[in-house]
C-alpha cells in the first residue's frame, strides 16, 4: 500500500493521467469556486492578499477578484484597513452555530461529558467522523488543560487518535480500507504511526477491546482514551474521549481508570435516541 493517499476525486488512471468522476448537471460549479476561496483561509495565515488566495484556492486572478469581491459583499470576507490583505469574517460561524445548535448528538453526550470532566478533572470530547478526519464537536475542558489549540471545529487525521480508531474499528472493512487510502500518512509528531499495517493493527486491537488508547499520536505529551458512539443501525459515528497529559498519568494509569468511564457515556449516548441526520 502506498504510504500516501491519492488526492480525492480521482478514481482511475489512464495513460498517467487521473480521471475526474463525472459530475451531474445539477453541479454548480461557481458555488464549489466560493468554498475553495473560503478553504483557503484554512491554513495558518489569517489575512491573505488576491494573489495569496487565488493561490491558495488554486484558481485564477480574475476569479479570485470576482468571488473575493461578492465573499466581501455579503459580509464573509472583510478588506484590513490599510492593507491589500483579506480575512475571515464573524459571519462564518453562523454556521457552525447552526450545526451546534441542530446536533441532537451534542444534546444527549454533553451531559456525560460534562460530568466527566467535573468529576475526573480532565479534558472530554465528543469527536464526529467527517471523511477520513475527527472534528472536535463538542469539548469540555478540564482543571489541567494543556492543549489550548483545540477548539470546536478542529480537525485530526481518523487513524492518528484514539477516537478515529475506535470508530473505525466498528465500521466494515472496505471503509476502514478507503479511509486508510484517503489519510495523508505524514507524522504529526514523532511518535505518530503512519505504517498502513501497523494502523489497521490498532484498528483490529480496538475492536477486540472496543476501547482506544493512544500517546503521542498527534500531540505530544498527550494520552487519549475514546470509546464509540453507535447509532440506530449499529454504525459508529462518534466517539466520547478523555484527553489527559503524560506529565501526570501514565498509560497504564489511563487504561485501567478512563476506559470505565468512556465506554459508560459512550454506551449511555448509544442508548439514548438522538437524530441523525445523514448526508
Amino acid at each position: 500500500m502506498a504510504a500516501k493517499a491519492g488526492k480525492a476525486g480521482k478514481t482511475s488512471k489512464s495513460a498517467g493521467k487521473s480521471v475526474e468522476p463525472a459530475r451531474s448537471s445539477l453541479f454548480v460549479g461557481s458555488t464549489e469556486k466560493a468554498f475553495q476561496v473560503l478553504h483557503a483561509f484554512d491554513g495558518p495565515r489569517r489575512y491573505m492578499t488576491l494573489a495569496d488566495i487565488a493561490r491558495a484556492a488554486s484558481l485564477d486572478r480574475s476569479a479570485t477578484q470576482r468571488l473575493v469581491y461578492t465573499l466581501e459583499t455579503l459580509g464573509y470576507l472583510r478588506r484590513i484597513d490599510g492593507t491589500r490583505n483579506y480575512g475571515l469574517t464573524s459571519k462564518v460561524l453562523q454556521f457552525s452555530h447552526n450545526y451546534l445548535k441542530a446536533n441532537d448528538l451534542i444534546d444527549k453526550a454533553s451531559p456525560y461529558l460534562l460530568d466527566m470532566s467535573r468529576n475526573l478533572g480532565e479534558t472530554c470530547n465528543l469527536h464526529e467522523l467527517d471523511g477520513h478526519e475527527v472534528v472536535f464537536v463538542a469539548r469540555f475542558p478540564g482543571r489541567h488543560l494543556i492543549h489550548i489549540d483545540f477548539v470546536i471545529g478542529s480537525r485530526l487525521p481518523a487513524y492518528f487518535t484514539a477516537s478515529g480508531i475506535t470508530i473505525l474499528a466498528a465500521l466494515p472493512e472496505a471503509e476502514q480500507q478507503h479511509i486508510l487510502r484517503r489519510t495523508r500518512l505524514e507524522p504529526l509528531t514523532p511518535y505518530t504511526i503512519t505504517d498502513p499495517d501497523k494502523l489497521m493493527e490498532q484498528v483490529h486491537l480496538a475492536a477486540k477491546r472496543g476501547y482506544s488508547i493512544q500517546v503521542n499520536q498527534s500531540v505530544m505529551g498527550d494520552i487519549s482514551v475514546a470509546a464509540p458512539i453507535i447509532d440506530e443501525h449499529g454504525r459508529a459515528i462518534a466517539a466520547v474521549n478523555i484527553s489527559v497529559p503524560t506529565t501526570r498519568w501514565t498509560k497504564e494509569r489511563a487504561e485501567a481508570e478512563l476506559v470505565q468511564h468512556v465506554h459508560v457515556a459512550a454506551t449511555s449516548v448509544s442508548k439514548s435516541k438522538f437524530i441523525r441526520y445523514v448526508a
